[in-house]
């Protein structure tokens, strides 16, 4: 369980001292599908850097399977179970996702073992095992690459920021695929992706909407969805999609 007790987060700017997550608490329980959306700008990706320990906030508490992790870096909470996937996934020149998933496993898996995670994410694994992950790999399969880095992991809590970022509507029906499953399959495993992508938002168990820094609701899926629906809080990710494309 992931607890945060009046975590609040700033950082200088031109104009002074900007708040940018003001006095947040919440429990996330265990093996829960959570989302958290909220308009650009309301504190989302920060909120979830605060949990994985990349960045430092600057009040309250954070608590992980009871354990204060408050003053825990990033490698620390790793160690912990505490995955995170970045909006825009690293590409390491020269490095083979087979050597990836192996980094990330902490151990030297076999191809076989390392094949299986490829294909959970939906990747023919002889295609891409050897390839490098490098700028010849698409937005989608990168992002389906790092989450087979966290598959692998076998992470407690799994943090995903904008997970559809940069990808087109084909790799994103099957980023939602692979979430389904995620879900489905898991037993104990926490998910948490922050997104405003209302198919995203359907397959959450709960929903947490951010603005400002703060939490204005807070609910199950039921609750929470048909109140966002067609605001700015909630986003059809195939609207978005052509609108780029104008």
């Amino acid at each position: 369980m992931l607890e945060l007790k009046n975590i609040s987060f700033g950082a200088d700017g031109d104009d002074g001292r900007i708040e940018i997550v003001r006095d947040i608490s919440l429990t996330i329980p265990d093996n829960k599908f959570v989302v958290i959306t909220g308009p650009n700008g309301g504190g989302k990706s920060t909120l979830a850097k605060l949990i994985a320990g990349i960045e430092k906030n600057t009040a309250g508490k954070i608590y992980f399977d009871g354990a204060d992790i408050t003053d825990k870096n990033i490698t620390e909470r790793a160690r912990l179970g505490i995955g995170f996937a970045f909006q825009q996934p690293v590409r390491f020149k020269g490095l083979t996702v087979l050597d990836l998933l192996r980094i990330a496993a902490g151990k030297p898996i076999k191809v076989a073992e390392a094949c299986e995670y490829l294909s959970e994410v939906g990747l023919c694994a002889k295609d891409y095992i050897n390839r490098e992950v490098n700028s010849s790999l698409s937005g989608g399969e990168l992002k389906r690459i790092e989450i087979a880095t966290v598959l692998v992991r076998n992470v407690k809590l799994a943090l995903f920021d904008e997970p559809e970022a940069g990808i087109d509507l084909w790799s994103f029906k099957n980023l939602i695929r692979i979430f389904e499953n995620m879900r489905n399959s898991s037993k104990d495993r926490t998910i948490v992706v922050i997104s405003h992508q209302e198919r995203i938002l359907e397959i959450a168990d709960e929903i947490i909407v951010l603005a400002e820094g703060k939490i204005v609701k807070q609910g199950t899926k039921d609750e929470i969805l048909p109140e966002i629906i067609g605001t700015k809080y909630a986003v059809n990710v195939c609207q978005k999609i052509a609108d780029s494309e104008v």
